[in-house]
């Protein structure tokens, strides 16, 4: 497994203990020096892991997952895990060497130091955000229409009902959301019950004889697709509900002693909500039909009412779900605005992108743009062929799999780049693995419904034409280059300030 080290200038590197010798100004070492008050111990950053990945793919993809492969739901997320497990070494030996807020932009140009492509892998960044927003607003309008005996199958009633909530999402980040790990903890205590509540269902519902777990071996694979490319197609869609531990390392800078504990709480956290995942997957199939799961967004409350049919499950599991997607939506909204606002203040993107409200002191111009961007994802794949939820979550998944792949690769690039402090070092062949298993897993072979490029490619379109107008316009009026002078500032407090 990895191992913490200290590197010396020369390169070199030996054993160190987890704290090693005190550190300026009372910290131990692993800690650098920051502005930023360290205030969150293990506990917190374990809660602070598990919250960012649980919610919006498990709540509404569970059934999507089991419609691919059958019974056998649980193997598409251990594939799944073990793909996120590969690239979170990654991460954790740059987020180690490197523990600054801007995360895979910055460690992409410390490795190629390429402004362009910085700038694309900050940008896909940001539309992973507003995808993964507006998969949450079409599971947030499905369980709402769940909880309130609305139609669900009514097309029209749930678009209104996800732009409506796209606008509610809007408006909050347009007052002004500060980000708050303890607020963090009721909200993970929120999603994770209703997942607990599932896995105790099932174990109640298998001790009553309900539960058939006949079903859990068998592979049932749609259309003439093979076993292999059936599990690859659900693993597409499975790891939209593994990403969110990327966004851990935004948290280096107010961590304690991030050296020794980011490593434990990460591969902690990630091992939890495997876990969790598995048995979810489990006990879904074993009792309720794959055929009646994979129909609508709302699976698991499918899965309650089967298992404890005495359970007001359609009155109260689909406000637990609300409540865990619409966390989702919001953090992704505010870090997409964010990530565009501070482009624009990087002069990459037009500067009518980083313009602030003066009153409320947001970047009111960024929340438009992606908010916009955001209704046309939902109204056009509302009116396509495809199913929303699974549309656009796996464009999360394909956009943050392509991230994944550079940064698995700046790891090793990197490699070349010692500093005098110690850090977490992955064994090299995982990075290796983790770059080609991520870019496998973007390849149109694995079965990706077609209409996940489209969307990408429209995104990644527009963020071009924005660079290239704003590198015009640049060269032409101010005669200066267009390139970002610090990726650390692309990731800006949640109030930015004129």
């Amino acid at each position: 497994m990895g191992a913490t080290v200290e590197r010396d200038g020369a390169g070199g590197a030996h054993d160190s203990g987890a704290h090693g010798v005190g550190a300026p100004g009372g910290a131990v070492a692993g800690e650098e020096r920051t502005e930023l008050k360290r205030a969150i111990g293990p506990k917190l950053l374990l809660l602070f892991i598990v919250g960012d990945i649980l919610g919006t793919g498990v709540y509404s993809l569970t059934g999507r997952v089991a419609s691919e492969v059958g019974g056998a739901a649980w193997a598409p997320f251990i594939v799944a895990f073990a793909v996120a497990l590969v690239t979170a070494f990654s991460y954790l030996e740059l987020v180690t060497k490197y523990p600054k807020a801007a995360g895979a932009a910055l460690y992409t140009h410390k490795a190629f130091g390429v402004h362009f492509l910085t700038f694309l892998v900050a940008f896909t960044v940001m539309c992973s955000g507003v995808t993964s927003a507006s998969t949450a607003a079409n599971a947030f309008a499905a369980n709402l229409a769940d909880g309130f005996g609305l139609d669900g199958e009514n097309s029209t009633l749930v678009l209104g009902i996800a732009l409506a909530f796209m606008l509610l999402v809007a408006a909050v980040n347009f007052r002004g959301v500060s980000e708050s790990v303890k607020a963090n903890v009721v909200l993970t205590t929120v999603e994770l019950s209703g997942l607990l509540l599932v896995i105790l269902v099932g174990i109640y519902a298998a001790t009553g004889g309900k539960a058939d777990f006949s079903r859990v071996t068998v592979f049932d694979t749609s259309g003439d697709k093979s076993v292999f490319l059936a599990i690859t197609a659900a693993t597409s869609l499975a790891f939209f509900a593994m990403v969110g531990f990327e966004d851990a390392v935004n948290m280096a800078e107010e961590t304690h002693d991030p050296v020794r504990n980011f490593p434990t709480m990460m591969l902690t956290g990630l091992g939890i909500t495997g876990v969790i995942y598995v048995l979810v997957a489990i006990f879904s199939v074993a009792l309720v039909p794959v055929g009646e799961l994979g129909e609508g967004d709302t699976p698991l409350t499918k899965v309650i009412a089967a298992g404890l049919p005495d359970f007001p499950a359609d009155s109260v599991f689909p406000f637990i779900a609300m409540f865990a997607v619409a966390n989702s939506a919001l953090i992704n909204m505010l870090m997409a605005s964010r990530l565009i606002y501070g482009m624009s203040r990087q002069e990459v993107l037009p500067p009518v992108l980083g313009w602030v409200h003066r009153g409320r002191q947001t970047p009111w111009v960024a929340i438009v743009f992606t908010t916009v961007i955001a209704f046309g994802l939902i109204s056009f794949v509302s009116t396509s062929d495809s199913d929303v939820v699974p549309a656009l979550g796996g464009t999360t998944a394909l956009l943050l799999l392509a991230v994944f792949t550079v940064v698995n690769i700046a790891v090793l690039v990197l490699r070349r780049d010692p500093i005098n402090r110690k850090h977490f070092v992955t064994p090299t062949v995982l990075p290796a693995v983790g770059a080609l298993a991520c870019f496998f897993f973007t390849l149109p072979v694995t079965g990706r419904d077609p209409i996940q490029y489209t969307i990408a490619a429209w995104l990644l379109g527009i963020g071009v034409v924005l660079w290239a107008l704003t590198w015009a316009a640049n060269r032409a009026f101010f005669g200066k280059k267009t390139y970002l002078r610090d990726p650390e500032d692309l990731a800006p407090d949640d109030a930015p300030k004129n």
